[in-house]
């Protein structure tokens, strides 16, 4: 956590080179002494900015008071300023917020095409057996009984769809893991190129989005498949029974 208040923008880290502290004690020690127009200068070698890397953004204030307790002692010679880059957090909060909008959005995409696949093939499936449906309903059968039995066959497409989504899931962080070392081994070079966030990417499977994936496959299903339940419940037996 540091900066020039609180911001990176005025820093230029492209010419800095980092080595271990132990390393800079051992090979310059505490104070350095040069050689000027044929005197000697020394100068004491101090840290001026300790820079903390955090492992979760949503972590960051709290590490920084925890730093701010660690150096209380330096209260009374004040000489000590935690900086936390507060413009980097809302810009990595904009940036999540984003990306997952995003994801929302091509979801809900994926979900509305997945549920008017599931209306389309349910009004095929109604239309190619009128004829059952009218022998169904001249042997007795009421209209919800229709209905209830398309729901049925409609609730059975999205319960197969949504196990078939979490296997393809649950199969995905081994895809991945194949894929990458297929890549460094076929092409090093490019992979060495890309950034070190898609270099090390690796899928998490999440235990409650599981069952909340399943639930919303079967709800869109439902969803979806009423029109056509509702649909082959109006039809005429008569018509029906005509039908060829």
């Amino acid at each position: 956590m540091a900066g020039i208040a609180g911001s990176f923008s005025g820093q230029d880290f492209s010419n800095d080179v980092y080595i271990p502290i132990r390393t800079l004690w051992r090979r310059i020690g505490d104070s350095v002494v040069t050689r000027r127009s044929g005197s000697f200068q020394g100068e004491i070698v101090e840290l001026s900015q300790i820079t903390l890397r955090v492992d979760e953004v949503h972590n960051v204030i709290e590490t920084s008071r925890v730093v701010e307790n660690t150096l209380a002692w330096h209260e009374e010679l004040n000489d000590v300023n935690v900086v936390v880059p507060l413009e980097l957090l809302e810009q990595a909060r904009t940036s999540q917020l984003m990306f997952m909008l995003l994801i929302g959005l091509i979801a809900a995409i994926s979900l509305l095409v997945g549920g008017i696949g599931i209306m389309n093939i349910m009004l095929a499936t109604v239309t190619e057996r009128t004829r059952e449906i009218g022998i169904r309903r001249a042997l007795g059968a009421r209209r919800r009984d229709i209905t209830l039995q398309f729901l049925v066959e409609t609730v059975v497409l999205a319960v197969v769809g949504g196990a078939t989504g979490i296997l393809g899931g649950l199969v995905c962080p081994l895809v991945v893991r194949v894929a990458r070392g297929v890549l460094e081994a076929q092409f090093p070079r490019t992979m060495e190129n890309l950034p070190a966030a898609v270099r090390t990417v690796d899928p998490i499977i999440v235990g409650w989005s599981l069952p909340l994936a399943f639930g919303i496959s079967v709800a869109v299903g439902l969803a979806f498949g009423i029109y056509p339940a509702l649909r082959a419940a109006q039809m005429d037996p008569i018509e029906a029974l005509r039908h060829e």
